[in-house]
């Protein structure tokens, strides 16, 4: 490529086909589909110390009796 040649054509990343949007919802518009895009940030595989300590302040330790599963599960 020679410096007389022009760059291709960039398609868009979005296109309006019905509407008068303005440039902020646009703009939101924009941001929303770019963070679908992205890859979400993988849950920790076990409770951190935090998550033991907050149950512990709120008295959800585990208690032998019906539905004692469900409580148990963190």
């Amino acid at each position: 490529m020679t410096g007389s040649e022009p760059a291709p054509a960039e398609q868009p990343l979005l296109s309006v086909v019905k509407g008068d949007p303005t440039a902020e919802e646009l703009a939101a518009v924009t941001a929303v589909v770019l963070s679908l895009g992205s890859s979400p940030d993988a849950a920790p595989a076990k409770p951190g110390v935090r998550h033991w300590i907050r149950r512990q302040q709120l008295q959800l330790a585990p208690r032998p009796g019906p539905g004692s599963w469900k409580r148990s599960r963190g």
